[in-house]
């Protein structure tokens, strides 16, 4: 009985939006079949019967949505199809063979492809991590179907996100944050990508989030004000001028509001383009015509004219921007597009995706060009930490665009150096580049390129790449190009040490390293986890393995050298005097390894760290995020697996010392109300200092932090004081 009324009520929720689907499809696709979409919605109606969401609702509801913003985003009834299905091999008995046998090879493959990526766990190790996000790269490159479907079902989940326990609600809004917004926003869809990014926002920073929009809020109704009577002003122009266009305002996306707060360290009313307008033109022309009569009207602020028509962003966003300031001081962003720039800003590579001829048409295989060059460029990286922080920064890139002498336009992340230049022409450029002339002056290889620079590489046959270098690329291709180059020659460099070292070693035991067979040493080589001896003898070299260890596996029983037990307990020695706080790190599988955490970022118990083999002075243990981690670790041998020990040991210090910055109002009661927090929060409070200018105050304030949980709970109390903006810990003390 109670099974029936469940199939009744999931009837009667799904029935009306299925209807209203095939309404608007049949609106939309007059001449296409739409049966295989009233097939899929009544086999996943049979398979996903019982089952319910965390929300209570019928199972079916998900997938259903999921087909009608696919069907928003005009997808083609096979898409639609595949997302009304794409649950149902995970999530029912149904298998991939089943539905190639229901719906054909073309749903079959990109159902299979949603159900690969939805099984990824953004949250688990590094290396499968990175593993599935290269699965996710192919996957995209082989069918982009897969993708967006992938994106619909996120965003799905992302609105109803409400429902699932708090760990879980951050966790899917961080993996949205990371890596689906950046593909929507590499795809060129910015509806979605601005959809995904404040949904993410909302979930994962609930007190900003709530400050933003308390900000937004209180200047909404003044703001709307304004842009109505700008709009007006707007139009009598253009119909003066005899311009055809749509004119639409609006109100900046809450997660980029407080992008901008953070990043320029300034307050709500200090944002230029929180109100903007947007002119959608008849042709390319219109768009310049209209940038000029709004300058004629208007003061524009300069450096703030943007050409993306001219020179098209890497997701082929097109559009002109420009701030200008009203009668009465108000800034505000006008963006001019045709009709056709807008409807791929929104929708980006679904605004024209043609199934006809196949999956792919020769149109969307250019707009794929950047996916291939990351899937190539990171064929190179074995490290998968560097892959995923690599990755970020092809998904998402800030462009500065520059050209080579003949005028071809190189688009570098900003900040690029002359050295990211010379390795997007080619790998071989990058090595042997020694010099750069910048709009035809020399300047040194650490200059900073801008938009517009014309740049050209000066080349010495037989030069090679410096691992200083690294501290300033900016470019994952150049990033990428320089470690792989580092890493070769500095592992044979290190397989050499290895064996002198354990050569060394080898006659502390009266025996020679030609007595101890191949398969010995594979063995041994096998016991950590390593393919061939050469991995050995290379982490022996870069310190990471110890040679006296090795061969004491080798050597045979009761030949151990006198000294060792001497030496052993001076190590032990050595290890507590090096700092006490060591202790609370162990390293995996070894248990005698000189341990200190690293100052640049002095990570806390509790948090992600990383270690790494330094060469004669231990393990220096970093926090996972540390600026110096992505530099440090272009050697992955020398990475080294460490963890905080379960239980604080006798003789371990009560707290670390952490500096926090806040970013506050200047106001009065302000610094009482910070320590009342911290006091509240049981904290003694070693320094503090403010400097205060133009109604707003920094504040530095050293704490004694006893752990990574300890730290969360101030700096949450700290954001929700009225009149505190942000709330940076310093890594550097």
């Amino acid at each position: 009985m109670g099974t029936l009324r469940q199939q009744i009520a999931t009837n009667v929720l799904t029935v009306t939006r299925f209807r209203d689907l095939m309404k608007s499809l049949e609106a939309a696709r007059p001449n296409d079949d739409l049966e295989i979409i009233r097939k899929a919605y009544e086999y996943s109606l049979k398979h996903h019967a019982g089952q319910s969401r965390a929300s209570g609702e019928p199972y079916l509801v998900h997938p259903l949505e999921v087909a009608c913003v696919l069907a928003e985003m005009r997808m083609d009834p096979v898409s639609i199809a595949a997302g009304l299905l794409h649950d149902s091999v995970e999530d029912t008995s149904v298998t991939i063979s089943d539905i190639r046998e229901e719906f054909g090879e073309q749903v079959a493959h990109i159902v299979e492809g949603v159900t690969k990526i939805g099984k990824i766990d953004f949250a688990t190790r590094e290396e499968q991590q990175a593993e599935n996000l290269r699965k996710m790269m192919l996957a995209m490159v082989d069918d982009i179907r897969v993708v967006l479907i992938k994106l619909a079902d996120r965003l799905h989940n992302m609105r109803t996100l409400g429902h699932l326990p708090e760990e879980r609600q951050h966790k899917i809004a961080k993996e949205t944050l990371d890596i689906y917004a950046p593909i929507a926003h590499r795809l060129g869809m910015g509806k979605f990508r601005g959809e995904l990014e404040d949904l993410g926002f909302r979930f994962l920073d609930a007190i900003a989030y709530q400050q933003v929009h308390e900000a937004v809020e209180a200047r909404r109704k003044q703001g709307e004000a304004f842009l109505a009577t700008v709009e007006r002003e707007l139009r009598e122009r253009l119909k003066e001028a005899g311009i055809g266009a749509r004119v639409e305002s609006r109100i900046k996306r809450l997660s980029s509001i407080h992008k901008k707060l953070v990043r320029q360290r300034i307050t709500v009313d200090q944002v230029y383009d929180m109100f903007a307008m947007r002119v959608i033109t008849h042709s390319v022309q219109d768009c310049y015509a209209v940038l000029g009569i709004i300058h004629n009207v208007w003061r524009p602020v300069p450096g703030r004219i943007k050409d993306f028509i001219a020179m098209p962003r890497p997701n082929f966003y097109q559009s002109l921007h420009t701030s200008v300031i009203s009668d009465n001081g108000t800034p505000f962003e006008v963006q001019i597009r045709t009709e056709e720039m807008h409807k791929l800003a929104e929708e980006g590579i679904a605004a024209h995706w043609k199934y006809k001829d196949g999956p792919v048409s020769a149109k969307d295989e250019q707009r794929l060009a950047w996916l291939r060059q990351v899937v190539d460029w990171q064929r190179d990286v074995s490290d998968p930490n560097e892959f995923l922080s690599t990755l970020k920064i092809d998904l998402y890139p800030e462009e500065v665009y520059t050209f080579t002498p003949k005028g071809k336009v190189v688009v570098l992340p900003r900040d690029s150096t002359p050295i990211d230049f010379a390795y997007s022409v080619h790998t071989e450029v990058g090595h042997s580049c020694v010099g750069a002339k910048v709009n035809g002056r020399m300047v040194p290889l650490r200059h900073k390129l801008h938009s517009g620079d014309i740049v050209e590489i000066l080349t010495q046959p037989g030069h090679k790449p410096s691992r200083d270098w690294l501290a300033v690329v900016k470019s994952s291709r150049a990033r990428n190009k320089i470690k792989h180059w580092l890493n070769i020659h500095q592992r044979e460099r290190a397989i050499e040490i290895g064996r002198k070292l354990i050569e060394k070693e080898a006659r502390k035991y009266r025996i020679s390293l030609k007595d101890i067979k191949d398969q010995d040493l594979e063995r041994v080589a096998s016991d950590y986890g390593l393919g061939r001896t050469d991995d050995l003898m290379a982490g022996i070299g870069y310190g990471k393995y110890s040679a006296r260890s090795i061969l004491g596996r080798l050597a045979p029983p009761g030949t151990q050298p006198a000294a060792e037990a001497e030496e052993h307990g001076l190590a032990s020695v050595v290890r507590r005097v090096f700092g006490g706080d060591a202790n609370a790190i162990a390293v995996k599988g070894h248990g005698d390894l000189l341990v200190y955490r690293a100052r640049c970022c002095n990570p806390i118990r509790g948090e992600a760290i990383v270690g790494y083999v330094t060469r004669g002075k231990g393990v220096a243990v970093h926090s996972s995020n540390c600026p110096n981690v992505t530099n440090l670790l272009y050697e992955p041998e020398r990475r080294i697996d460490v963890q905080w020990t379960r239980d604080k040991e006798e003789g371990l210090p009560a707290a670390y010392p952490v500096k926090l910055t806040l970013f506050c109002d200047d106001k009065w009661g302000m610094l009482k109300q910070i320590t009342a927090v911290i006091s509240d929060a049981k904290t003694n409070i070693r320094n503090i200092e403010a400097r205060t200018g133009n109604g707003q105050a920094n504040i530095d304030v050293i704490l004694d932090i006893a752990d990574l949980k300890h730290l969360e709970t101030i700096i949450a109390g700290v954001r929700k004081i009225p009149g505190v903006h942000d709330v940076q810990r310093l890594q550097k003390i």
